[in-house]
Parts: structure tokens; sequence; C-alpha cells
């Protein structure tokens, strides 16, 4: 054998002996997001480490996982009295714990569980992992991250560059949605979805897709609208026996990928997001979705958009209200949750 090939050889064997990675945290794992959340991240390579946590359900979850055969340990934990545990020294949190949305249901009428929810976790994030990147899956997102922001704020360790909202099934589907409509590859589309995470508050950016496209005027609101109420689309299709599961917890992992090769140092990478930012698109709403640049501390800034189309500058007038009031309403809840 060559000089070179032995070389190559120990590299590779020093590689299996010293694994890189991150020690990333479910919170929620053992529901219809979690599970294949899980699944997927137990498959990522940058995962060192993957903690489950539910009120129940994690040691069965983590027994299935840890069959498969990657390189990513995986333990479990349930109840309150191990969320410490789970939580200590991640560097990723992410967040689908809650209610799914059953038919008839809106995003705001799963407040009232979630956000207590939310809450908790956000407490036990500030407690024994300050500095890790927080991604909030859990419904109403547009409120849910306010709650988080303010509950960190309480707990003095809030830092408004780690604190992220997923909106990245949004992406995804806009992606799906018009790539269909265009004839192009949906893996090669990008479509910037801002805004929120429902309803008239997700505002997909159809003007501005990559690769660049000439969609009528008709098919442009067509699509838009498919997008906003992708959601309920998969709601009534389920009938009552669950919500977006298999789809979120892709746009999860993306998004949690994103964030991990971002935490390793990759440059260039760039995903929407609901964020605290003071950009002059949001036009003074305090968390907003736009696409962000990721580095190791977090959001490093913005990509750059080009103004908005006349019909989508009508919509974001039109949702500004409702969106403004979603963050109010976190925001007030945050600021008198009991820690």
């Amino acid at each position: 054998m060559s000089e070179s090939r032995i070389a190559k050889l120990a590299a590779h064997l020093t590689g299996f002996g010293a694994k890189a990675g991150f020690r990333v945290a479910v919170l929620g794992a053992s529901g219809g997001i979690g599970q294949p959340l899980s699944l997927l991240l137990k498959k990522t390579n940058l995962v060192r480490e993957l903690h489950l946590y539910d009120v129940k359900g994690t040691k069965g979850v983590m027994a299935d996982l840890s069959h498969i055969n990657t390189y990513t340990t995986v333990r479990s934990f349930e109840g309150n009295a191990e969320l410490a545990e789970c939580l200590k020294g991640c560097d990723l949190v992410v967040i689908p714990a809650g209610v799914p949305r059953k038919p008839g249901m809106t995003r705001d009428d799963l407040f009232k569980i979630n956000a207590g929810i939310v809450a908790s976790l956000a407490a036990g994030v500030a407690d024994s992992c300050p500095e890790a990147f927080v991604a909030i899956i859990s419904n109403p997102v547009n409120s849910t991250v306010p709650i988080a922001a303010e509950v960190l704020k309480r707990k003095g360790c809030y830092n408004p560059a780690k604190l992220f909202g997923v909106t990245s099934l949004d992406v995804v589907r806009a992606n799906t949605f018009v790539a269909e409509a265009c004839n192009q590859k949906p893996e090669k589309m990008n479509v910037p979805v801002i805004g929120g995470h429902s309803g008239n508050t997700i505002l997909p950016l159809l003007s501005q897709t990559s690769p660049k496209n000439a969609l009528p005027m008709d098919q442009v609101k067509a699509l838009t609208n498919r997008i906003q109420n992708a959601g309920t689309e998969v709601v009534e299709a389920k009938a009552g026996t669950g919500s977006a599961t298999l789809s979120m917890a892709a746009a999860a992992h993306r998004f949690a990928e994103s964030c991990l090769r971002a935490l390793n140092g990759e440059f260039g990478v760039v995903e929407c997001a609901y964020v605290e930012n003071s950009e002059a698109i949001s036009q003074g709403l305090a968390f907003f979705a736009l696409p962000v640049r990721l580095n190791k501390t977090g959001v490093s800034g913005f990509a750059p958009l080009t103004p908005l189309s006349d019909y989508e500058a009508q919509l974001f007038n039109s949702m500004k209200g409702a969106l403004a009031g979603n963050i109010r309403k976190g925001q007030e809840f945050g600021r008198s949750f009991t820690l």
C-alpha cells in the first residue's frame, strides 16, 4: 500500500475515533412532529448527541432510534424533573412541543394550551443552556416566539440572535407549489417567505423567486392563497387525525441542519426565520420572518430583498395589524407568566 493511501486511511480512521458534532435537544420528541424530526436528526452527521424530551413516551422513541446505525447517541428524558438534565450543555434546542391543530381550529385557538408549555420550556433553556440556539415550532409561532423572548429576558439571558421561529415549512411549500406551476425542479426553487407563520401573515414573495418566473397575476394570487392556507389543507385532508407533521418535521430538520452548519463554521448559510429585528421592511413589527444569515453567533444579518410588488405590498399592509396583535399577545403572556 502506498504512503498516500496509508495516510488517507489513517485520517479516515481518526475521523471515526473523534466524531465532531453538537448536542441537540428535541422538546416534544414523542409527538407527531417530534418523532420524525428526531429520526432525521439521528441521521444527521453534525449531531453528536440527541436528547429526547417529552412528558412521556421518549424511552420508546429512544429505543427505536438507537437501533439505527449512525454515530449519533440518543438519550431520553421524561417529565419536568428531567428537563434540566436534558438541556444541560445543548448547542441547539428545537421545540415542537404542544397540541396539534385540529379541523376548525386556528393557530390562535392553540394559544391557551401551547403558550404555557413554551414559556415553561424557555425557562428551562434559560436555566440549563442559555447560550443555545433555540428554534420554536410550537404554534402559534407569531406569539410563542415573543413569549420565549420575554421569559428569556426575565431570566437575564435573552439573545435575539439565537431565538428563531421556524417558518421553513412556508418556504418548503412555496418552493414545491411554485416549481409545480412553473414546471421546474422543486429542489432548485427558492421562494422567500416573509411576515409571520399563520394565514394571511404568511407572505410569499413570488416576484423574487430564484430561478425567476413569469407567472400571470391570477396564478400568483392562487398560489399565494394556497401557500397561506396549506396547513388547513393538510388538517382537512387528515380529517381529524392530525396536522402537518411529516412536512413540518422535514422543514424543521432543514432549519436545524442549517443552524448546525452555521455553528460548525460554514459561511453563507441563509434561511427564512421569524426573528426579532429592526429591518426597515418589517415597519415597526418587533418580530418578522425574513431570510437571515446565520453564523456561529446566530443571526449575523439579513439577505437582501428587492422592493415588494404592488400586490405583495397590498398583502403586507393588510396583515400588519394581525401580526402586531399576535406579537403583543405573546409579549403580554410572557411578561405575566409565573416563573
